[in-house]
């Protein structure tokens, strides 16, 4: 099926690498117009002009609420509206024991991910709510359903991401705006990858997830997170909002490889006992 963003325009965060990127081609196949925001300009730049008229590049560094305004000014400007905020941008982020974590890099993870979607949130719906209609998605993570999946501050974000998305839905339904996050596992990309050593090494990420994803042989790609967003942002989930979707193979649902219980046993029962007698 094509054609499932006809006619809407998009800004997205983080555009140029990982979801951001995966998911500004996804749109773009599917008739959607996207403002690319990141603040690596030489590649968003560059990759701008090989996707084509379709999209517009911009600085976006997700802490200044300036350039997140502007970001969403560029696409009225240019396309004539925004149907469609994507708050991808994030980092790993500040990593390591709470005792020792310099609260720098606290704050600094905290700024771009809580406070980048703040801002994108708050200057979507100032151009949304005028035309009743739009769809707001923001990246969470498993990490921000379950303890112990990221470091401190990362999950301590993604929870507070999943409770923005819950509240600013529920006060924008009254102006038919959807409000949603997307809540992956590792996936293969540069950002996962390098955590291995060697952030171009997608293949190898790939082959690495493969062995544990509870879908046997399945790893995660940044195409099932862009899969996830173009379903989001589509009027396929026009009755959906304030949602946590996750794109993790059941992982937060206890899925497991292997998974417990896996060969049959007699019944278990009291003291010890088992089988039926």
């Amino acid at each position: 099926m094509a054609g499932r963003l006809e006619g809407k325009v998009a800004a997205i965060t983080g555009a140029a690498s990982g979801f951001g990127l995966a998911t500004t081609r996804r749109f773009v196949e599917e008739g959607a117009r996207v403002v690319m925001g990141d603040i690596q300009d030489d590649v968003g730049e560059a990759l701008a002009r090989e996707i084509g008229d379709a999209v517009v590049y911009v600085h976006c560094d997700v802490t200044n609420e300036d350039q997140v305004a502007r970001m969403v000014d560029t696409a009225v400007e240019k396309f004539g509206q925004l149907d469609i905020m994507y708050n991808n941008a994030g980092i790993v982020g500040a990593v390591g024991p709470i005792a020792t974590t310099p609260a720098d890099e606290w704050k600094r993870t905290i700024d771009i991910h809580i406070n980048g979607v703040f801002y994108g949130c708050k200057h979507a719906a100032r151009v949304m709510i005028p035309r009743k209609t739009g769809s707001i998605i923001s990246m969470s993570s498993t990490a921000g359903i379950m303890g112990g999946l990221g470091p401190h501050a990362y999950a301590a974000a993604k929870h507070a991401i999943v409770g923005i998305t819950k509240n600013v839905g529920a006060e924008l339904a009254q102006f038919g705006i959807r409000v949603n996050c997307i809540s992956p596992a590792g996936m293969a990309t540069s950002m996962v990858a390098g955590l291995q050593g060697d952030p171009n090494d997608i293949e190898g990420t790939k082959a690495r997830l493969a062995e544990t994803s509870p879908l046997k042989g399945r790893p995660g790609t940044a195409e099932d997170v862009a899969n996830a967003v173009l379903w989001l942002a589509s009027d396929e989930s026009g009755y959906t909002t304030g949602h946590t979707l996750t794109t993790d193979a059941g992982y937060t649902t206890g899925s497991a490889n292997p998974p417990a219980f896996s060969e049959y046993q007699p019944m278990i029962r009291e003291a010890g006992k088992r089988g039926m007698d």
